[in-house]
């Protein structure tokens, strides 16, 4: 009898943890979790997109968590090891999301420029004496990330049209800062000679620092490329998608929507397309890049 009871008590405990571990992967399920790429300081950005998990949450009824990767060039990595349900992708991370994971793009921000779109700078300290690709010769460049248009895919066409085929043999060093502000700051305070950065983080780091305007100059820009945008897995449920797209399009509707956008320092949402990207794929075809096979992982 005793060995019966003690059987049928663990029998029960079994059991019970059993259902508890059911549960948690169930309410794992009714988690959406979106990733965000380290475009500045990752603890800011996460405070500016907390405000926005809370009221996705409270729109779609699911609870909507956003989660700072640590990579620009790992997301397509990371989306599939940790079966994230979507991200706020730079416009290169999209395209390759595009191209390898059929990623469903949403929609992408307006911003207080008024802009859905940014463009790549180059830029030196105003002291350097660099002016023109040639005095870059032999030169430090902090580019951002692998996995960046603005900061690395743009340089590198830029570059190669200025007849820099070989772009390692003619720098004399190259590194990645990891994200725009912080290849800005290289530059600024003498860790690099060249620097790579989108001009939205330039202007908002501009206007904090006035070092920025007063110790930097800009020495060539980009064409436009589409700003981060919302996308989502392409299994994802076709309701929630619509849920989502359908929250962000109207959040300048309503007062607590606009206390969101101001804290993204945004001014609204609009709908994103896969040819919102084309501007992308023909940089990456400039430097010589092919999406498809591109290594984009850095290490």
């Amino acid at each position: 009898m005793k060995l019966l009871c003690r059987a049928l008590s663990i029998f029960l405990v079994l059991v019970l943890v059993a259902a508890r571990a059911a549960s948690a992967s169930h309410a794992q399920r009714d988690e959406i979790v979106i990733g965000l790429i380290p475009e500045i300081n990752i603890f800011q950005q996460m405070e500016r997109f907390r405000p926005l998990s809370k009221y996705l949450s409270e729109q779609v009824g699911r609870t909507v968590r956003f989660t700072v990767l640590t990579r620009y060039g790992n997301i397509i990595e990371n989306f599939e090891q940790h079966r994230l349900d979507g991200a706020f992708f730079g416009s290169f991370t999209g395209a390759l999301a595009i191209r390898k994971l059929g990623m469903v793009p949403l929609a992408r921000p307006i911003n207080l420029n008024g802009r859905s779109t940014y463009a790549g700078l180059i830029f030196v300290r105003k002291d350097s004496g660099i002016r023109n690709v040639a005095a870059m010769r032999g030169k430090r460049f902090a580019f951002v990330e692998k996995a960046t248009s603005a900061g690395y895919i743009f340089p590198l066409a830029y570059l190669h049209a200025q007849g820099v085929k070989d772009v390692d043999a003619f720098l004399g060093e190259s590194y990645f800062a990891g994200s725009h502000d912080a290849s800005m700051y290289a530059v600024l305070d003498g860790k690099a000679n060249i620097g790579a950065a989108k001009d939205s983080v330039y202007d908002w780091v501009q206007t904090k620092d006035p070092r920025i305007d007063k110790e930097l100059v800009i020495l060539a820009r980009s064409g436009e490329f589409t700003s981060n945008g919302l996308g989502v897995r392409k299994d994802m449920d076709e309701t929630l998608k619509a849920k989502l797209k359908s929250t962000l399009l109207h959040l300048h509707d309503s007062p607590r929507g606009l206390k969101v956008l101001e804290a993204l320092r945004f001014k609204r949402f609009i709908e994103t397309k896969v040819e919102d990207y084309q501007s992308v794929f023909d940089a990456a075809a400039k430097a010589g890049i092919d999406i498809g096979t591109y290594a984009f992982r850095n290490e």
